[in-house]
């Protein structure tokens, strides 16, 4: 099951992730918040992350704490 969070206005979001690579080559690992469960959905919030919120639209991001 995805983790799952649900913003302020009280529409839940999963948490999903992709490994893209970069236009120099290097690999990384991009964070990023579904409506619905995806393959790609992950178990729990990676470590030293956080979820932030925008106050205005409720749009989900994921960052270092």
């Amino acid at each position: 099951m995805a983790y799952k969070h649900t913003n302020s206005k009280g529409v839940t979001y999963y948490l999903n992730s992709k490994n893209v690579t970069l236009r120099g080559g290097k690999e990384q690992t991009i964070y990023y918040f579904s409506k619905d469960e995806r393959p790609e959905g992950i178990d729990s919030l990676p470590a030293g992350m956080v979820v932030n919120e925008n106050p205005r639209n409720g749009f989900l991001t994921v960052k270092r704490k």
